[in-house]
């Protein structure tokens, strides 16, 4: 219990008393929105994630969902894009199936939800469930939400840069970014680029991602928009992102100078995309937010008080591919049992170093 309640600014803080080194320290704190309360063990799995797998995905990473539908079909099973499941039907205290937007109603024996259990809890129904476990849910708070610009560069322009920038205005920046006003955003930004399989030495896109409040946007918060369904928020909307965008830009170009003539097209998303793409709580990046002072809150079992409804994902435990797969492992580890489970993956593990 003790490494939950050791908090990474005070840790990062007793190595040294130079604030320029602490900064650096804390360098990648964007990563998981990091403030004076967030607990070490987040900052240590974030970064030792990085330094021990990938820091970006060649071809992107949409090939992760790919190989996870893939595996998912070998096994009989089945996958529907664009089904947005509306709400669950609750009989005797078990669900029993899920309605879909379209019309349709899917039937089945186990549930798992994994979107932001703020949601899930709405879509159950709040009479199915206890007051005081819907209480602890809708007060655990959530994650700041995000800005990001996708930037397609022009061909033969811009270098490839094979590393992530993690930019700060100054030392204090780090955990106090979150806490931005109108005249001083962004405080600091993550930047990162696309990695081809045949990566020549110029880049063809750019990614940069800050932090921004849902109420920002919050105007806006009766409108929906994706892919699949398409619907315009309005020429006032079109314009703020803009001119986020330019100052987003701005700041950018500082550190790549010229990026603005290397810029062939830029496509920005606000807390809204998150929100209406995943199904994040006001466009929450990392679920829910983690405090050193009291570390079990915001750590939720799998299990709800509904015997076949278990929950997964970023909300869970923690945000992130590792951080999912630790959630899963969990969900999975409730419904199949932890020891069988745990035999299977190191049993699979030798088999590959084994070929």
């Amino acid at each position: 219990m003790e490494v939950f309640q050791m908090g990474a600014k005070s840790f990062i803080d007793s190595l040294t008393e130079n604030e320029t080194l602490r900064a650096v320290l804390a360098g990648t704190n964007i990563l998981y929105a990091g403030t004076s309360q967030t607990p070490f063990y987040v900052h240590a799995l974030s970064v030792n994630s990085y330094i021990e797998s990938a820091y970006r995905c060649v071809n992107g990473g949409s090939q992760i969902t790919k190989l996870l539908l893939k595996k998912l079909k070998e096994h009989g099973g089945e996958a529907y894009k664009r089904h947005e499941v509306t709400s669950f039907t609750v009989s005797n205290g078990q669900v029993t199936s899920v309605l879909l937007k379209n019309g349709k109603e899917l039937k089945g024996n186990l549930f798992i939800s994994n979107i932001e259990p703020k949601q899930t809890l709405t879509m159950v129904g709040e009479e199915h469930l206890r007051k005081a476990y819907r209480n602890r849910i809708k007060n655990t708070d959530n994650s700041i939400a995000s800005f990001s610009v996708f930037i397609v560069l022009k061909p033969r322009t811009f270098p490839y840069l094979n590393k992530n920038y993690y930019h700060w205005k100054d030392y204090k920046s780090p955990w106090e970014a979150l806490d931005y006003t109108q005249e001083n955003w962004p405080l600091g930004y993550m930047a990162s680029m696309g990695v081809e399989k045949d990566q020549g030495i110029y880049g063809e896109t750019l990614t940069g991602l800050t932090y921004m409040r849902f109420e920002e946007v919050e105007p806006w918060a009766n409108t929906f928009n994706t892919v699949a369904e398409k619907n315009e928020r309005g020429q006032t909307y079109e314009e703020f992102k803009q001119a986020k965008t330019e100052r987003f830009l701005n700041v950018l170009e500082q550190k790549f100078p010229n990026l603005r003539n290397c810029i062939k097209s830029v496509y920005a998303s606000t807390p809204l995309s998150n929100r209406d793409y995943i199904g994040s709580y006001r466009g929450s990046m990392y679920g829910y937010t983690k405090n050193h002072e009291n570390p079990l809150k915001s750590i939720l079992s799998p299990k709800t008080k509904i015997p076949n409804l278990y929950l997964t994902g970023q909300s869970l435990n923690m945000h992130g591919i590792l951080g999912v797969t630790i959630g899963a492992v969990n969900t999975c580890s409730e419904i199949l049992g932890r020891e069988y489970l745990l035999t299977k993956i190191l049993d699979s593990e030798n088999a590959l170093i084994d070929s």
